[in-house]
């Protein structure tokens, strides 16, 4: 009893099991959450070490030289990288793709706690900061305000951030650029000399009067009662009336020595919305959740939001991942659609009846839908990867419907019942349909054991084509023999209109038939001819290899735009203000593609803990720019950075600049290139650097360098004569203090309205901070009370230090970034990288260089598909083997998938399409779907052979039966590949290439298998034919002679 014949016999079983499936899949549908690629943990991990007072060069000696030493000997650490600079040393550790990062963060705190005694005393308790998938925001608000600005902070957190947090799935919200409000406690120095007063004195006041002190509990009759001392401030402008000192039985009042204003803090960032002062909440989810579902939610909440805040603050999107993410989805979704019904009229034109067409149709939603209920039991996620794994199989889910049915339809037109029809055919072409899918699972399973960042990627990629593939084949042997003997008839009766449409397709298709095997004929009687012109042809191709251009990724145009200049270090913030203002306007007016703009400009105050990990300074302005949709645009993401790389280019003041486009939330960009130059020397490694830059800089290729290293940062030093301390009593930790709190101010206390506390800050005026001659001249009192200069302790300095040192791999760097212009591909940049080394060689042998980036990872992955690809070829031949019980088949077979290579290189060559990881998967992917046609002939070949045809007839036979379904399944995985890759919609750019290679070398593959194969097997069947007749003769020789030798005795 085989399955064919179960399922034919009780039709209702088997099409109650289909149903169920759909049922299932259906249901899982409804239960995937949507997001734009499959769930990957993050491989960087980042430990933070403040050591304040501490130079760069300081840091890079005592923090981060003693932290990469004790971290390099992690399991699986790919780069270890650090960032020296004042205060603070950033060290950040890169692992393997596929690292259980719980595990590695457990190593990095192993080390930490073993090392941490021998960091300098003053240095703080390392930090460990993960970064996952989760922590790029799902969305960032812009927020436009005029009047409101000075209140914004407690506006936004109030009635914008609470209201957010409150949505399931939202992680945390950052409002960044709104002032902080503060109380300023501005001194005049001399004031303050008169009456013998410091400022540590002032602030000790203060912090001293503004108090609320619970004085314990106290019965009063029968209730206990708490008494408490109510001291503190409820206007600022109060804290006027603390009386700092007394002269001469006089009270001396704060606000007689000092100005008190209720303001925001001298250092902050600002941020321009549109040319509008604003502000920007980042809205990140918790691991896990449904970012399209909460966009979705925080959409909803937004009108509710406006209508609670004042009338001149807009809130609006500036960037919604979401939508991007629907879009690209959406898309997806149409090309899938698309696909089916191409797929639907391709078979309809070669069997033209509807009936059939129904059949095989049939089994593409079944085998669909059961890949849904793989991603739910399996935990992933609706993406672009899963769903494009579907359209790929569209078109090879009816391959297996397509060779059953249609022998099914021979053996009915021959006048056989359906029923017996039905199982007879099947039968014969069982054996092949089952090998052909174990071909298809060789190539696909494989998939799944890629190492590598791709390897994350194309694993689902590789099990969701694996299942699709065992339920269409196992509904091509049991669901399409049941359907196929119920619905087709012995005598199909046709309608006249239907006899019109199908009779010219049929004669048409005859006549195929007919040429096909007069080609075949001919071909095997000219076996070296054939052979000759097919091997021209594919030399041909390789020779356009030279031609291919290659690259990394795909680039996908998500409409994000990250943009950062800088200007010469030590600029006031007005200037950095103004010139921000002017790109701002002509951006908007010279781009019409741009749709908002955000700019944040200016230095992070202490407490702000997320800009720490951002470049800010009152020199920087960084923006964050959001395009108009696809459809309305006429420019791509790629050519609007371009232009504003030279839009920034026309400001001479900018001392450099980079702009980034946002790749769908991972930050290294897919197209750069990296040229790392690794040398001890600063001053070395600078000048090579600048000159190298300078020469990339001339080449059409490069859209924009930037070097890493910052410039020298100016800086004034203050040296104490350590004798005149120690002569008057002071050391220099108290003579500092005095320093530090004239400039910087100190925190004397807090100010609390509303719940929320802002500092009380108490410090110099600032008329009093100007100049050099104003900090020599500040007081400071000995012990003794006797007032002296600083200009007495010591003298000033100045000095120039570099701001920041960075190391990879435990020596230190500079790296240069290339961008391509748009058009320019990875090789033709790392080409031209190469050449200007060439012409400018390392100025000494303690510098190095490395070209990674985009490239490095390039590299990696297609040494490892290389690796891949040529295991799956030997994986593919053994399961040929097998089925065949030969080793000559499958190897003539094998034939057919260098001519799929010369197609996908002659396709790449005639798109300018560049090979990519993307077009390599669909090189792999050729292998199995190649063979798949080299095996249904040869199967047939040698079915005529066993009923005992000539080697020639049992070629051209087998031909004209086969042609149409190998030409059918050709053209449905075609036609199925060309929405892929005409590229429809949004978030398409990650898909052409695939598309592109598998229809170009399916096409070209199938014309040559099906004439080269049926000539290589018969040339060497032929061959083994004239062998075995020659052993033939030699043993009735051998016979012969033996008797004539027993006569003689």
């Amino acid at each position: 009893m085989s399955i064919y014949e179960t399922a034919v016999r009780k039709p209702i079983t088997t099409a109650l099991i289909y149903v169920a499936i759909a049922v299932l899949g259906l249901f899982a549908l409804s239960r995937l959450s949507i997001e734009l690629m499959p769930k990957t943990e993050t491989t960087n991990i980042m430990v933070v070490t403040s050591y304040p007072g501490a130079s760069a060069a300081d840091i890079e000696t005592n923090v981060s030289k003693p932290l990469e030493n004790a971290l390099n000997g992690i399991d699986r650490l790919k780069h270890i990288t650090s960032k020296s600079q004042d205060n603070s040393s950033v060290v950040t550790l890169e692992f393997r793709a596929g690292t259980a990062i719980a595990e590695a963060t457990n190593d990095i705190r192993d080390k930490l706690d073993a090392i941490s005694d021998y960091l300098p005393a003053g240095a703080k308790k390392p930090t460990i900061f993960k970064f996952s998938t989760s922590s790029i925001p799902v969305a960032i608000l812009s927020v436009e305000s005029e009047e409101s600005a000075p209140g914004l902070a407690k506006l936004l957190e109030d009635r914008v951030s609470n209201r957010l947090q409150r949505i399931d799935g939202v992680g945390t919200v950052n409002i960044m650029g709104t002032s902080k409000r503060v109380i300023q406690v501005y001194c005049d120095p001399t004031k303050l000399e008169a009456y013998h007063l410091t400022l540590a004195q002032v602030s000790q006041l203060i912090s001293a009067e503004n108090v609320n002190i619970p004085a314990g509990q106290i019965d009063l009759g029968s209730r206990t009662n708490s008494i408490r001392v109510q001291g503190e401030f409820t206007d600022p402008m109060q804290l006027g009336s603390i009386i700092v000192a007394s002269v001469g039985g006089k009270d001396i009042y704060l606000r007689d020595v000092a100005e008190i204003k209720d303001t925001v803090g001298e250092r902050r960032l600002e941020n321009y919305v549109n040319g509008k002062s604003g502000a920007v909440v980042m809205i990140t989810k918790q691991e896990g959740s449904n970012s399209v579902e909460i966009a979705r939610q925080i959409r909803a909440a937004l009108p509710e939001i406006q209508q609670n805040l004042p009338s001149d603050v807009k809130i609006g999107y500036l960037i919604d991942t979401s939508h991007f993410i629907v879009n690209t989805i959406d898309s997806l979704k149409d090309t899938i659609l698309i696909t089916f019904v191409i797929v639907v009229l391709v078979v309809l034109f070669f069997l033209g009846r509807w009936r059939a067409t129904f059949i095989i149709v049939l089994t593409i939603p079944i085998s669909l839908v059961a890949s849904f209920i793989y991603l739910l039991v399996s935990g992933n996620s609706l993406n672009v990867i899963s769903l494009s794994s579907l359209s790929i199989a569209i078109g090879m889910v009816v391959d297996d419907a397509i060779v059953v049915l249609e022998n099914v339809t021979t053996h009915i037109d021959r006048g056989s019942a359906p029923k017996q029809a039905a199982v007879h055919a099947t039968n014969e072409v069982g054996i092949s349909v089952i090998a052909s899918t174990l071909t298809m699972l060789a190539v696909f399973l494989p998939l799944t054991m890629m190492p590598g960042a791709a390897g994350l990627m194309f694993r689902q990629l590789g099990w969701s084509i694996s299942v699709v593939m065992i339920v269409s084949t196992a509904a091509a042997l049991s669901l399409t023999p049941m359907l196929t003997s119920l619905l087709l008839k012995r005598t199909a009766k046709k309608s006249p209109l239907a006899e019109k449409f199908f009779s010219p397709i049929e004669s048409a298709l005859s006549r195929l038939d007919g040429a096909y095997a007069r080609l075949l004929g001919w071909a095997v009687r000219h076996r070296r001819t054939t052979v000759a012109i097919a091997f021209g042809i594919f030399i041909l191709s390789l020779l356009s290899l030279s031609f291919v251009k290659t690259s990394y990724m795909p680039k996908q145009d998500v409409g994000f735009i990250n943009l950062t200049a800088e200007l010469p270090i030590g600029t006031r913030v007005d200037e950095t203000r103004r010139l921000s203002l002017d790109l701002d306007k002509r951006m908007r007016e010279e781009i019409p593609a741009i749709q908002t703009a955000s700019i944040i400009l200016g230095q992070a105050g202490d407490g702000d803990s997320w800009s720490l990990t951002q470049d800010n300074g009152s020199n920087i302005i960084s923006a964050h720019i959001g395009l108009r949709p696809r459809s309305e645009r006429n420019l791509s993401q790629e050519e609007v950075s371009d232009k504003l790389r030279k839009l920034l280019a026309s400001y001479p003041e900018l001392t450099s600049y980079s702009v980034k486009t946002g790749e769908g939330g991972n930050a290294a960009g897919t197209s750069g290139v990296t040229l790392e130059i690794y040398g001890q020397d600063f001053s070395e490694t600078d000048t090579y650097a600048r000159l190298l830059r300078e020469e990339l800089e001339k080449s059409s290729q490069t859209s924009g360098v930037t070097v890493s290293r910052k410039d020298y940062v100016p800086e004034v030093r203050f040296i104490f004569d350590r004798q005149k301390l120690a002569e008057n009593g002071l050391n220099l930790a108290s003579a500092s203090s005095y320093l530090r709190s004239a400039v910087n101010g100190t925190v004397a206390s807090h100010f609390r309205e509303d719940g929320n506390e802002y500092d009380i800050r108490v410090s110099l005026t600032p008329q009093a901070r100007q100049s050099l001659q104003d900090i020599s001249s500040l007081v400071v009192y000995t012990p003794q009370g006797k007032a002296l200069r600083l200009s007495d302790l010591g003298r000033l300095d100045e000095a120039f230090t570099p701001p920041t040192i960075e190391r990879k791999d435990r020596s230190r760097v500079v790296s240069l970034s290339l961008t391509p212009t748009p058009g320019v591909q990875l090789s033709e940049l790392v080409g031209k990288v190469n050449e200007v080394l060439a012409a400018h060689p390392v100025p000494s042998s303690s510098v190095t260089y490395k070209i990674t980036g985009a490239y490095e990872s390039q590299q990696e992955t297609f040494s490892d598909l290389t690796t891949l690809m040529l295991l799956i070829i030997m994986l593919v031949f053994i399961v040929m083997a097998a089925q065949f019980e030969s080793l000559v088949d499958p190897f003539v077979i094998m034939f057919s998938v260098p001519f799929a290579f010369s197609g996908v290189f002659l396709g790449l060559l005639v798109t300018q399409v560049p090979m990519d990881t993307m077009s390599f998967i669909g090189l792999i992917m050729l292998i199995g779907i190649v063979v798949k046609n080299g095996i249904v002939l040869i199967d047939y070949i040698r079915l005529c052979r066993e009923r005992g045809m000539g080697i020639a007839k049992a070629v051209t036979t087998s031909g004209k039966s086969r042609l149409r379904p190998v030409l059918m399944t050709t053209a449905t995985t075609v036609l199925g590949m060309v929405p892929m890759a005409i590229g429809i919609g949004e978030g398409s750019e990650m898909w052409q290439s695939m598309g592109i290679t598998v229809a170009w070398g399916l096409s070209l593959s199938t014309l040559v298998t099906l004439v080269l194969i049926p000539t290589l097997y018969a040339a060497l069947e032929a061959r083994r034919i004239v062998r075995e007749r020659k052993k033939l003769e030699k043993k009735i020789a051998r016979r012969a002679s033996e008797r004539t030798l027993a006569h003689h005795h």
